[in-house]
C-alpha cells in the first residue's frame, strides 16, 4: 500500500502549524523560517527500504529505514528521535519519541491529494500537498 504513497509531493496548505512547532519546543526564528518554506516531499522505496526526502530553500532531511522497524532520526529542528514508520490500513504512521516526548504525523490519500496531520499532546496541525 505504501506504493500509493510513492511520489514527489509539493506543501499547497497548512492549518496550525505555528502552534504545533511551538508544541514541539522549536523556537521563534526557526518557527519563522518553518512557516514560510514550502517543502517538497518526496516518498519512494527500495526494496525493503522506506526513503523519505524533504527538500526545501531551508534544510534537506532524508530518512530512510525498514517499515515497522523502530531507528534513529535527527529532524530538521535538531531533535534526536526513535521512530517508527509503518502502514496503519491506508494510512502511512510515522512516530517520533524523544526525552519522553511523542509526535506523529498521520500521511492519507484524499481526493489526489496527501494530507498529513501532526499531532503532538492535544496540539493538531494539517498540511496538505498535491503531486508535483
Amino acid at each position: 500500500m505504501v506504493d500509493a504513497f510513492c511520489a514527489t509531493w509539493k506543501l499547497v496548505d497548512s492549518e496550525n502549524f505555528d502552534e504545533y512547532l511551538k508544541a514541539l519546543g522549536v523556537g521563534f526564528a526557526l518557527r519563522q523560517v518553518g512557516n514560510v518554506t514550502k517543502p517538497t516531499v518526496i516518498i519512494c522505496h527500495e526494496g525493503d527500504k522506506f526513503i523519505l526526502k524533504t527538500q526545501s530553500t531551508f534544510k534537506n532531511t532524508e530518512i530512510s529505514c525498514k517499515m515497522g522497524e523502530e531507528f534513529d532520526e535527527s529532524t530538521a529542528d535538531d531533535r534526536h528521535c526513535k521512530s517508527l514508520v509503518c502502514m496503519e490500513g491506508d494510512k502511512l504512521v510515522h512516530t517520533q519519541k524523544w526525552d519522553g516526548k511523542e509526535t506523529k504525523f498521520v500521511r492519507e490519500l484524499k481526493d489526489g491529494k496527501m494530507i498529513m496531520t501532526m499531532s503532538i499532546g492535544d496540539v493538531t496541525a494539517v498540511r496538505t500537498y498535491e503531486k508535483a
